[in-house]
């Protein structure tokens, strides 16, 4: 498996105990066509895990990027030179040019979902976004939405939970992710998860994320708008 970082904050990089500020060759390099594939990405200390790592050089792929003929699909052309069974495409939390090249590239998008209104509230903008490039670019592109930080003991989180899957019922995962600091304390010892805490609640729910992603059937999600258009938050007694 390969994982693609591509925030230039590099937190996926870091999660690997990698450090950034000492590559030389990154997917910065391979995007602007001035190193192979090959020469950035690194076995990762994950058995059957290669990273293509990132660093801040990443920040000013925009302005050069921009003016190339066909600068949404400079991503696809690079994995196009990579054979890997799986590519995980790890997107910075902005809606620019890497996302963009990263949607394009992919077959399918999961979107994360803080169980909070704001998150629920942004949801909708990306979502017509990964409809605009079904149109122009991706036609092909599914759509999962996976429920993260979920905190049972709220009510608040409890009906944004709740309100994910009943607006969007095809696209949400029946697995979902509750809040837990040990995510915090894996990647301060630069490591995933699943060998941090392998036994915690939080490993196995991705363990169960990942065969629901492998086993489900391949199909298109036809419900982009959501019937409810948010959620309104608890009026206080």
């Amino acid at each position: 498996m390969l994982v693609v970082d591509l925030d230039p904050q590099a937190g996926l990089t870091v999660s690997y105990g990698i450090n950034p500020d000492a590559l030389q060759e990154t997917v910065y390099q391979a995007l602007l066509e001035k190193a192979e594939p090959r020469q950035a990405i690194m076995q990762t200390t994950v058995a059957n895990v290669a990273i293509f790592p990132a660093n801040l050089d990443l920040a000013g792929i925009e302005a050069e990027l921009i003016g190339k003929l066909g600068w949404e699909r400079s991503l696809t052309r690079v994995l196009k030179n990579v054979s890997y069974d799986i590519i995980l495409l790890d997107c910075p939390p902005t809606l620019g040019i890497l996302t963009t090249n990263a949607l394009v590239a992919a077959q399918t998008v999961i979107v994360r979902v803080q169980c909070e209104y704001l998150a629920f509230r942004a949801l909708a903008q990306l979502l017509n976004i990964v409809e605009n490039v079904r149109r122009n670019a991706n036609a092909d592109l599914s759509l999962r939405i996976l429920r993260t930080m979920y905190d049972p003991r709220t009510s608040h989180a409890r009906e944004v939970f709740d309100e994910l899957a009943t607006t969007w019922p095809e696209e949400v995962l029946q697995t979902f992710i509750k809040r837990t600091v040990k995510f915090a304390d894996s990647t301060v010892g630069g490591t995933s998860i699943l060998e941090y805490a392998s036994d915690s609640d939080a490993a196995r729910s991705y363990r169960t994320l990942c065969l629901e992603l492998t086993h489900a059937s391949e199909k298109t999600p036809i419900h982009h708008r959501p019937r409810r258009k948010r959620v309104l938050p608890r009026r206080k007694a």
